[in-house]
């Protein structure tokens, strides 16, 4: 089986410290003292999953754009400086052992709606980088998550009927669904209910589970 990967609310949550990066930024391009340090974790978790020029978008609509793209400049700096910088394990419980026990006998990748250079940021601090066959985000290609799924598809050879997206949210499984591959819901991540009402796929409620499936 091969496994694509989501990272913010499946393999961890960095909720709390990438809010603080997104404040950092805030007072960078000089409106700290307008809005606060306003971006809270729970604000993030339900914005998560979305491309970060849609999220700005979303928590800043009253800026203009010249100001949303000094924003996107600074705040991704300050993630990786906040991320970088943070020596507490951030992951859910198991996911490195579980990572280690799948890639045994099972192809593992990546593909996440973040900025270039945030992959192999996570890989580095969870010690999973030869674990990982190939990964994609929306910052290294401009394309939305269903695209990057198909580009590690094609690349790597990956026949759809054996490979499966796992994801916390309701546009992972409508990623994954539009990429032609099967979707496992991470059920304790960031999404507040199943993916749509009726969804009978598979659901984890903790990520060591995947070695049950």
């Amino acid at each position: 089986m091969n496994y694509i990967f989501d990272i913010d609310g499946t393999l961890w949550d960095t909720t709390e410290i990438v809010a603080e990066a997104w404040n950092d930024a805030t007072a960078d391009v000089g409106l700290g003292g307008i809005l606060g340090r306003f971006v809270t974790a729970d604000m993030l978790k339900k914005e998560f999953g979305k491309p970060m020029d849609v999220i700005i978008d979303d928590l800043y609509p009253d800026q203009d754009n010249e100001t949303k793209g000094r924003l996107m400049v600074s705040i991704k700096e300050r993630e990786q400086e906040r991320v970088g910088g943070c020596t507490e394990d951030l992951s859910y419980p198991g996911v490195t052992e579980t990572l280690k026990r799948l890639s045994a006998a099972n192809a593992l990748y990546i593909v996440s709606n973040c900025q270039d250079g945030y992959i192999p940021l996570v890989m580095e601090k969870l010690g999973i980088a030869d674990m990982i066959s190939d990964y994609e985000s929306f910052g290294a290609t401009g394309l939305l998550k269903a695209d990057n799924i198909r580009l590690v598809v094609s690349r790597n050879q990956l026949l759809s009927s054996e490979t499966r997206y796992i994801g916390d949210t309701r546009g992972d499984y409508e990623s994954a669904a539009e990429a032609g591959v099967g979707f496992i819901y991470a059920a304790y991540g960031f999404g507040d209910d199943k993916p749509v009402p009726d969804y009978n796929g598979e659901i984890i409620t903790s990520f060591s589970e995947l070695l049950v499936l």
